[in-house]
């Protein structure tokens, strides 16, 4: 059931400005791509990364409460040695979980949490949430409808990987944040769990990217390929910020579990997987990596 957009108040701080929601994918390097784009004096990021603040109207894929962990994040800040109110004025990420915990009954909360992180430097503002990648095609008018009442220009970013080493990292992933799941051994569960069948279909996240927002609103790049000079620049070309970063070396948010894909896991995540090869290279023709597996 698609949600009707709320009646919003429309904050003056944001007008003008370029305002980049990144919907993934999941492992393609947002956290990377939060602390870069960060760097820039023009660009004010959310000090919490992913906000998680559409997907909780959208949890249809959702892989956890991501309002429960508002809660929680919020309470770990207030039980923290010192003054709360002094540690409230002095770490921006408490004050950002602040906000996304007034976001959970107030949706004015969105717009007025990035208002007051601009500045008289601020052109563009990002919020990175890769779950967005599921939100499809009602989630995404929304996010569409509930921007139109600001006068920011809203743009759209989504960065696929190669879908195999993407779908594979994601797993081990899980297996850090919780190991007694053992996802690397317990992959053929995974293949199959909704939630993460989700995060892989670049198929249908680009077809309803593509049905819902104009096309010079809309930037696809790829992780193979991100870390490019050229394709920074042109990142920040769409995100209106007048000149690129300096390019961090130190990953963020990196896999500690390395655990080499078997090569059953690999021939099953390519028969499952090939419709996306197969899209993207119809889609997107020589952009695509040559590194791709399929």
């Amino acid at each position: 059931m698609t949600l009707p957009p709320p009646s919003l108040t429309r904050h003056p701080a944001l007008d003008g400005k370029t305002f980049l929601v990144c919907v993934g994918a999941a492992k393609c390097a947002t956290s990377w791509l939060h602390g870069y784009l960060g760097q820039s004096p023009h660009m004010a990021v959310s000090p919490v990364k992913e906000l998680h603040f559409f997907d909780a109207k959208f949890p249809d894929f959702a892989m956890a409460d991501v309002d429960g962990q508002a809660l929680t994040r919020l309470s770990m800040h207030l039980e923290q040695p010192g003054d709360p109110r002094a540690n409230l004025l002095g770490r921006p990420a408490f004050q950002a979980s602040l906000d996304r915990v007034r976001m959970i009954y107030d949706d004015d909360a969105y717009f007025a949490h990035f208002a007051r992180l601009c500045d008289a430097d601020t052109r563009c503002l990002g919020d990175l949430t890769p779950a967005y990648a599921t939100l499809g095609a009602d989630g995404f008018a929304y996010l569409r409808d509930f921007f139109a009442a600001q006068g920011c220009r809203l743009r759209i970013l989504f960065v696929m990987r190669d879908p195999v080493t993407r779908y594979w990292s994601q797993i081990r992933h899980l297996e850090q944040i919780n190991p007694t799941d053992k996802a690397t051994r317990n992959w053929r569960l995974a293949l199959t769990a909704p939630p993460l069948t989700a995060r892989a279909d670049y198929r249908a996240t680009v077809s309803a990217l593509d049905a819902i927002f104009p096309a010079d609103d809309l930037l696809y790049l790829f992780y193979e390929t991100l870390f490019e000079p050229d394709t920074l620049r042109r990142l920040c070309v769409f995100c209106d910020l007048p000149t690129a970063p300096s390019i961090p070396s130190e990953p963020r948010n990196e896999t500690r579990i390395k655990t080499p894909l078997p090569e059953e896991a690999r021939t099953a995540l390519l028969s499952q997987l090939a419709p996306q090869y197969a899209f993207c290279r119809d889609r997107f023709g020589a952009e695509v990596p040559a590194s791709w597996h399929a």
